[in-house]
């Protein structure tokens, strides 16, 4: 029996946001299903943002495999120097982490991996740089008031109104919203998919 194509074979998203689904979907691909992969996502001690993205992304690719299907997933991870930043799921959380990030430069982790049938596994990485302008009171009140923060990582949404106060980025702007276009579609085109 032949192996199929790739373009034959579904992709799975293994990831419950939509941010990454319409990122996707501007690489003209809409995913057979999403699934939300489970996995433990705390950091090991001692380990680094970049390894930890990976892993994480690794991780959710492997929970999701049925092998049948190829697997996308990412993880983005916002680190300032070593420190890994949470999720914000409450503005306490996120007061805490836009404090830190206000007037400074910060990294951006987004770590993709597709998982093919037969296990093989593909992984890229995807760096960048971001510096808020220095916030003001009035300003992170603000933004804490419209509520874009929540289970956002860093406590903020690059792709909504905290664009306005982002003074500069070096890198990959879909990257920062959760899924690296660039990476994303090297790695689907090693694997055999036609991409846009």
């Amino acid at each position: 029996m032949s192996k199929a194509h790739p373009e034959e074979r579904e992709l799975v998203l293994a990831s419950a946001s939509p941010r990454r689904r319409e990122l996707l979907a501007r690489l003209g691909i809409e995913p057979a299903r999403v699934v939300h992969a489970d996995i433990d996502e705390t950091p090991c001690k001692g380990e680094v943002p970049r390894d930890y993205a990976q892993r994480m992304a690794r991780e959710k690719a492997a929970a999701a495999a049925d092998g049948k299907a190829f697997v996308l997933a990412g993880d983005t991870v916002v680190a300032a120097g070593r420190r890994i930043l949470p999720k914000a799921e409450d503005e306490a959380t996120a007061r805490l982490c836009l404090e830190l990030l206000s007037g400074r430069r910060h990294r951006v982790l987004s770590a993709v991996a597709l998982r093919s049938p037969d296990g093989t596994m593909r992984e890229r990485l995807s760096e960048t740089v971001v510096r808020f302008k220095g916030l003001s009171g009035e300003e992170l009140a603000a933004y804490l008031a419209g509520g874009e923060w929540h289970g956002k990582a860093g406590g903020y949404a690059i792709q909504g109104s905290a664009e306005a106060l982002i003074a500069w980025i070096s890198g990959s702007h879909s990257g920062v919203v959760g899924l690296p276009l660039f990476e994303t579609r090297a790695l689907l085109r090693a694997a055999g998919f036609s991409v846009a």
